[in-house]
């Protein structure tokens, strides 16, 4: 583990390669899971502040879901994410030619918003997970983004630098040039041994 500021972060980061390849996994990861995807107590009110503009990028069925029951709720464990579709889908997942994507996502590109998506969504493969001293910063490993990983590898893209614009965004410019800084230094070091 690397330790930046108050943040614990698994190496798996910098060890391991990820593209996701949406081609291939179809969006896998807005609908497999028990649950929907994590959010910050933070990001309820973003997102309400932008529903009206995200419903217009959603099928109807999940504008009533959102409707009648909420757009988030607490799971058993006591996370808060998204709600589900019946089929297990997040609430927000849009189907376009066979692929899922986000809605969220959608306005934000489109310029009519101005939030991107749940941090959480945007951090993935990568989920941090907040202790009293400290917060992890781990590679969540899944069947699902196999793709991903082999594409990865094939461009030769270190999952940190995949998510790059999601962990600066999560915890701002300085902790990412550590961790590059890191990074850098770990692989002089590795080129050193062999």
């Amino acid at each position: 583990m690397i330790a930046i500021e108050d943040t614990l972060v698994s190496e798996d980061l910098l060890d391991s390669y990820f593209v996701c390849n949406l081609s291939k996994c179809k969006g896998a990861c807005c609908i497999e899971g028990d649950q929907g995807a994590p959010l910050l107590e933070e990001e309820l009110g973003m997102i309400e502040k932008n529903l009206d503009r995200i419903f217009a990028y959603l099928p109807s069925e999940q504008q009533e879901k959102i409707t009648e029951q909420g757009f988030s709720k607490v799971y058993p464990d006591g996370e808060l994410g998204t709600q589900l579709m019946d089929d297990g889908a997040c609430v927000f997942v849009v189907r376009e030619n066979g692929i899922l994507s986000c809605g969220m996502e959608k306005a934000f590109k489109d310029g009519k918003t101005d939030f991107h998506k749940p941090i959480s969504c945007h951090l993935y493969p990568v989920r941090v997970k907040k202790y009293k001293e400290f917060s992890s910063v781990n590679y969540d490993r899944w069947s699902i983004c196999s793709p991903a990983c082999a594409l990865g590898r094939e461009l030769g893209v270190p999952l940190y630098l995949f998510v790059e614009e999601a962990l600066t965004r999560r915890f701002g410019k300085e902790w990412m040039k550590a961790l590059k800084a890191t990074a850098e230094h770990l692989a002089e070091e590795n080129a050193n041994k062999g």
